[in-house]
């Protein structure tokens, strides 16, 4: 693992594969780890041809974490939407968005094929609208654009992630009962739930980093993203756009909107998918992620 220094953070990242080949690189998820791209689906992209580069975003993992911003408080910065007004934020989808420029500058990587999930999915959309010289292709997981008229996650699982969860390192059981059902709820209802391969990620995750206050922050890049749908018009990267359509936290119509909004997008909609991506549906995704990247603009 390196640590690369980038627009005033350090970036901890992780490379497969031979830097001569075309570069992917992986965007994990709002409170999430670079681990959550597994070490197999990173070699199955690398048995494709490609040097993979995952890594931790800022306030997560063993990134930089904003520690002297606390993270905003959420009826104050729902209020302050409602009323028009642009809340203060510790930072933006945009300043994460030129953390992963930063990344590609780093390993000397003119341009890649930025493939994210979920939060990750509209940091690179903000990439591909705004450094499209950076981004050859671009793969958009379990995400969505913004539209302010999308159906809104299952009330049941907004609950579940927002809650406040046992701190690990008092109560890693009750910490783990806690992700675990949330990590259950938010499966797709095709493919069986690995409790245990689940547990041992999420033990892991705890035991890198845990910062509840680093994933209230990056909730708050997402709630001041606003509508990218004008900005996604301009996208002319080849993209694929993947969904579930058992995801409970953005629902289908928010992957069928992505797609609508970026010229010729493909929409890929998989069948008992929830908003996860189990070892199941590698293949496909890999199969798709290198598809997308041979495709011509």
């Amino acid at each position: 693992m390196n640590r690369v220094e980038t627009n005033g953070v350090e970036l901890a990242c992780e490379a497969f594969g031979a830097p001569s080949d075309q570069a992917i690189l992986l965007v994990a998820g709002v409170g999430t780890q670079m681990i959550r791209w597994t070490v197999p689906f990173c070699l199955a992209l690398v048995a494709r041809g490609y040097h993979v580069i995952r890594f931790d975003n800022r306030d997560a993992g063993f990134s930089t974490h904003i520690t002297h911003r606390a993270a905003p408080d959420f009826g104050e910065l729902a209020a302050a939407l409602m009323a028009g007004r642009a809340p203060d934020v510790p930072y933006s989808l945009h300043d994460m968005a030129a953390d992963t420029v930063g990344l590609l500058d780093a390993f000397s990587i003119d341009r890649a094929h930025v493939v994210g999930r979920s939060m990750g999915g509209m940091i690179a959309q903000v990439m591909a609208c705004e450094h499209p010289e950076r981004v050859a292709s671009l793969t958009s997981i379990m995400s969505s654009t913004g539209n302010p008229s999308l159906p809104p996650p299952m009330p049941d699982a907004m609950a579940m992630m927002t809650s406040p969860a046992p701190d690990p390192a008092a109560d890693e059981a009750g910490y783990l009962a806690h992700s675990l059902a949330f990590a259950r709820r938010i499966a797709g209802s095709r493919y069986p739930f690995d409790e245990a391969a689940t547990r041992d990620l999420i033990i892991e995750e705890a035991r890198r980093a845990h910062d509840r206050n680093g994933f209230g922050r990056q909730i708050a890049a997402i709630a001041v993203g606003g509508d990218r749908r004008s900005r996604l018009a301009t996208v002319s990267a080849p993209t694929l756009v993947v969904h579930g359509s058992d995801d409970p936290l953005f629902l289908p119509a928010c992957g069928e909107d992505t797609a609508a909004s970026i010229p010729g997008a493909e929409f890929m909609l998989v069948e008992g998918m929830g908003h996860d991506l189990p070892p199941q549906l590698y293949g496909v995704a890999v199969e798709a992620i290198d598809r997308t990247a041979r495709r011509r603009p």
